[in-house]
């Protein structure tokens, strides 16, 4: 049971950090660069494209997470710390989401270039820069499972 956890879990979790390096890798860095109608324009797609499967994929992960995190709740070894290390983590991802991220991009969605905020430019950097804090956290995550799955004795 606890290996098909870890894999579904370690599946979502690959998707979660994946969305959000390949948003920053591919595009965030360079966004500064957009006019008000890019930037506009491109934000528009990418959260209509992650709003449908990021409410399950990111949620889903944190339970896997406490699911494996209670199952090894006996031995408080190196598994432990490091899927509680993700865990918290990926909770302060879900949390920048909900509490930043999520926020700029219903205003952006309500957005045009021809009402487009004065102060524009500032929230795409808000959003930016936790954006990137949020990309690395999550790869911070993976790196926490993958260390906790690796801790562990393999017998075959």
């Amino acid at each position: 049971m606890t290996k098909a956890v870890q894999w579904v879990t370690g599946m979502l979790m690959v998707l979660v950090a994946g969305v959000f390096w390949g948003t920053w890798f591919a595009l965030s860095r360079t966004m500064e660069h957009f006019s008000a109608a890019m930037f506009i324009a491109i934000g528009k797609d990418i959260i209509r494209n992650v709003s449908g499967a990021m409410p399950v994929i990111m949620p889903g992960s944190i339970i896997g997470l406490a699911l494996l995190l209670i199952m090894g709740r006996k031995q408080r070894d190196t598994y432990f710390y490091c899927i509680l290390g993700a865990l918290v983590l990926f909770i302060a991802a879900l949390v920048i989401t909900v509490g930043i991220e999520v926020p700029i991009d219903n205003q952006l969605k309500n957005w045009t270039a021809d009402t487009v905020p004065a102060n524009w430019q500032s929230i795409r950097q808000k959003w930016e820069t936790f954006h990137m804090l949020r990309t690395f956290i999550s790869l911070a995550g993976m790196g926490a499972f993958i260390a906790a799955v690796l801790s562990k004795n393999v017998k075959y």
